[in-house]
């Protein structure tokens, strides 16, 4: 099982960020997705999120139509995002928690918390052939939770796990990811296909894709900053040759 080629989804939001702070038309949160296609990407994350930070509407409505690669739109479980996403028809509809004040996604979804709501909520999504993936923590309740809903596919937040590293915090470094990797077994045992994702850099992306179970791994500020310096192909190869050798 681990010597299947794992997927990487390059998450652009932050080529939009840099636009944004300037506004205008640069740089190009497409031409940025096209880029990564060609150094290797398996598909595209962005996130919409309620407040437009980064990612716009008509950046979604141009990568929908100009990618060659799956579009995985991240969202909130609201009303207006569920409009929007059965307007474009993405390969993936990744759910995830959004807060106002948050400077970036925290913690996972409530998913056992907020079951029956999600379950209807999730259901014309998958009629309109999108697959639906639940961002969580790595926990039984609610990897469990998202099975029951009909979910495809569930990513388990790896920010616990990566900041402890950072931190040098190496005893709960090494417990976060023994819950990552039990938790991978324990979805994938029940049927969903595991993906992982939120703050993976070289220096910690190389454990967690050699978990058997994990099938894609959706990585972005990190590869974004780390294109000042090496450039955006150049980032996301280097990405993808140690993805590779944790599989070998």
């Amino acid at each position: 099982m681990a010597t299947e080629r794992l997927r990487l989804g390059v998450n652009i939001d932050h080529v939009a960020t840099v636009r944004n702070a300037r506004g205008g038309a640069v740089p190009d949160p497409l031409r940025a997705a096209k880029l990564a296609e060609a150094a290797g990407a398996d598909g595209i994350t962005a996130h919409l999120r309620e407040d437009r930070r980064h990612i716009r509407d008509a950046d979604i409505e141009r990568l929908a139509a100009g990618l060659s690669v799956p579009l995985n739109f991240e969202m909130a479980a609201t009303a207006e995002m569920q409009a929007i996403a059965l307007r474009i028809h993405p390969h993936a509809v990744c759910l995830v928690p959004e807060r106002r004040e948050e400077r970036t996604t925290e913690g996972g979804l409530d998913v056992a918390g907020d079951e029956a709501r999600l379950g209807d909520y999730i259901a014309p999504l998958r009629e309109a052939g999108s697959r639906v993936s639940m961002f969580i923590a790595a926990d039984a309740a609610q990897i469990e939770a998202s099975a029951r809903i009909g979910a495809a596919v569930v990513e388990l937040h790896t920010g616990g796990y990566c900041d402890a590293h950072a931190e040098g915090r190496f005893a709960e470094r090494d417990a976060e990811l023994e819950r990552l990797r039990a938790m991978s077994a324990h979805a994938h045992a029940l049927g969903l296909e595991v993906h992982a994702g939120h703050g993976l850099t070289y220096d910690t992306v190389a454990p967690v894709a050699a978990f058997p179970e994990m099938r894609e791994l959706n990585i972005g500020h990190f590869l974004i900053g780390e294109a000042i310096f090496a450039g955006l192909e150049g980032a996301i190869r280097e990405m993808r040759r140690l993805m590779d050798a944790a599989r070998a």
